[in-house]
């Protein structure tokens, strides 16, 4: 199963954001684990290291949790192409347009995320990381 990681679920793990940092981390441990392919789109990694610089304050341990992040998830480019097609009148978040466009141009499962209703019109269901576990990995 393919599914994006949005940079909400990826913050909870790496801030221990309460509550949800228990269903997140277990979201990503099933990419570790393989259990299902974990992605982030380009433009997503800037974003995460942004907050996490902020956060973290400290660039050695950024680094290293950059690197583990980028050894869980493969990232999907962002062309021209998808920044015209997710910019358009009527757009409410451009950057979770942005995740939608490129989630179906990979041929993306589910996006995995705390902000399901910014994803309402979406091609490609938007699930949280609780109701995902609960549908698909109950013994989790």
């Amino acid at each position: 199963m393919k599914t994006i990681i949005d940079n909400n679920v990826i913050l909870d793990v790496f801030q221990n954001r309460e509550p949800f940092v228990q269903f997140s981390s277990k979201v990503l441990r099933l990419v570790e684990t393989n259990q299902i392919k974990g992605f982030i789109t380009a433009n997503s990694i800037t974003d995460i290291y942004y907050v996490l610089n902020r956060y973290l304050k400290d660039k050695q341990k950024l680094y290293k949790v950059i690197d583990i992040l980028l050894q869980l998830v493969d990232i999907i480019d962002v062309t021209a192409k998808d920044v015209r097609k997710a910019f358009h009148p009527g757009v409410h978040d451009f950057e979770d347009e942005l995740i939608c466009v490129c989630a179906e141009r990979a041929k993306i499962d589910y996006i995995i995320t705390h902000n399901t209703k910014d994803f309402t019109n979406s091609p490609i269901p938007a699930i949280t990381p609780e109701d995902f576990l609960t549908k698909f990995f109950e013994h989790l």
